[in-house]
């Protein structure tokens, strides 16, 4: 059950920086916040409680510029399968104007929550995000 996560995020004063147009730390929060609606929606609830992921590394295409007011609609998606304790997570930013306006790759990694240890990716967990 391969799954993709689609919203839409407005600009709001608070998200502009000093050229009129969103910041780069705020592209940076609205990942956080896609990826865990999407992990939140389609995880299995045993696995909401029982691990948390954490952001191992972030790779961003700034493309355009959104300003306050504007909406983009982000998709996110993974792309392959796990590599033990890491999942690579992609997302597209697309502006009102149709274009893609931020493109980025996040590596995650699962925690134990009883543990607190990163551990394996489970084929269980896996599965619900992937074909």
């Amino acid at each position: 059950m391969a799954t993709s996560y689609t919203t839409t995020l407005t600009a709001l004063p608070e998200h502009i920086d000093i050229l009129g147009h969103v910041n780069n730390a705020v592209w940076v929060q609205w990942m956080e916040q896609v990826a865990t609606e999407h992990w939140t929606r389609d995880a299995d609830p045993a696995h909401l409680d029982a691990y948390v992921w954490v952001v191992t590394r972030h790779e961003i295409d700034y493309r355009g510029n959104v300003k306050e007011g504007e909406a983009v609609t982000v998709r996110t998606w993974i792309p392959e399968g796990p590599r033990g304790a890491r999942f690579d997570r992609l997302m597209e930013f697309t502006g009102p104007d149709g274009k893609v306006k931020v493109s980025a790759k996040s590596t995650w990694a699962i925690i134990d929550k009883a543990t607190g240890r990163i551990l394996r990716v489970p084929p269980e967990v896996a599965a619900r995000f992937l074909d």
